[in-house]
């Protein structure tokens, strides 16, 4: 297939276009549900922030297909080094709305006690490292780390997650070049979403596709059909198994839509076209997913109302509890970083205590 063509495993209708993936039917609703449970949290914390009880978000609508179907993909020991919308890669993965919840309001009990921005999550219980706001600087770290693992002489695999707008960074070249020189076990998941924050995809590249930036340095590109999640599962599964197997990385264009803004800090109207917005809600993954579940007999219409409901009850219980939570403890900010404290950063953190008992 030409790195130009989009793989597809199910039409808009959810049809399948060829032969199933090797998935039973508890992995199938698996997939369902992490990837309802990312849409329905994403509506919650919307309105989080603007009632003012989080400072920032950054949604994943229209999105949920490539990170889902990549991170049913990947082996427990995988690691994740994700992008701003890779929050279902989590929740799939096995992380707890509460841990989710707990990040977005800064607290002691998140997995890095609230010293990390909003939406930038992590945790060693799901092998996920976080990104940073600086666009494409967690690719390189991703290729050292399989570089690592491979020289080690585990098969670890590390999933490197980007935008369209990376892909203009300097770190993305490094990165791609080194892995394809190293032959590094890692698997670029490009989210070609359409728009990096107001620059749509036309003025990011002269390249047909981000697919085929692969071949320049060494490796395979596929161009995937994002909001197929099938189609991200057997793509991912494919170039995860390939660099299990020593034979060197693989770069997928996954091509789908942001549909909100780029995040609560951004009005997308003021850049983009509703009609095109439209269109792509048109061609929602969740939806046609259903279609597929329901086909295949896999799930009735009123099973996905059941399952909307439970991952409510559970964001209402995690929520709660987050919102219990405790404020993240002074000395921590020094404690955690140095085994024994420097005199000027305990004079230093002294001042501040008596500075907030005055």
């Amino acid at each position: 297939m030409a790195v130009a063509d989009l793989e597809q495993r199910l039409d808009p209708q959810g049809e399948p276009t060829g032969d199933p993936p090797s998935l039973d039917e508890d992995e199938l609703l698996r997939i369902y549900r992490a990837m309802a449970a990312t849409r329905r949290v994403d509506e919650r914390c919307m309105k989080l922030q603007r009632q003012g009880r989080i400072g920032f978000y950054g949604a994943s609508t229209g999105e949920e297909a490539a990170a889902v179907g990549s991170a049913a993909a990947l082996d427990e020991e995988d690691w994740v080094f994700p992008a701003l919308r890779q929050g279902g890669v989590m929740l799939y993965r096995g992380w707890s709305l509460e841990k989710w919840f707990h990040h977005l309001f800064g607290n002691e009990e998140a997995a890095e006690k609230g010293r990390s921005m909003p939406c930038h999550f992590s945790d060693r219980d799901v092998n996920q490292v976080s990104w940073s706001s600086c666009m494409a600087t967690q690719l390189p770290h991703a290729v050292g780390m399989a570089y690592a693992a491979d020289y080690q002489g585990d098969d670890t695999v590390a999933a490197a997650y980007l935008g369209d707008g990376a892909t203009s960074e300097g770190d993305f070249h490094t990165a791609m070049n080194f892995a394809g020189v190293w032959d590094a076990p890692v698997v670029f998941i490009c989210n070609n979403n359409h728009w990096a924050i107001s620059v749509p995809s036309e003025k990011q590249t002269a390249s047909e596709t981000f697919a085929q930036k692969a071949e320049a340095y060494g490796f395979e590109g596929h161009r995937v059909d994002g909001n197929d999640v099938l189609a991200m599962y057997e793509a991912t599964r494919e170039a995860v198994e390939k660099a299990r197997r020593g034979e060197g990385p693989t770069m997928i264009e996954a091509v789908t839509y942001r549909i909100r803004g780029h995040s609560t800090s951004d009005d997308p109207s003021r850049y983009r076209d509703e009609e095109e917005v439209e269109d792509w809600r048109r061609k929602d993954p969740l939806h046609r997913y259903q279609k597929y579940l329901v086909m295949q007999d896999v799930a009735a219409p009123d099973d996905f109302e059941a399952i909307h409901e439970e991952i409510e009850a559970e964001i209402e219980e995690a929520l709660a509890a987050a919102e219990e939570g405790s404020p993240p403890d002074l000395e921590s900010t020094v404690e955690d970083v140095y085994d024994e404290v420097p005199p000027h950063l305990a004079d230093q953190m002294a001042a501040l205590k008596n500075q907030l008992e005055e």
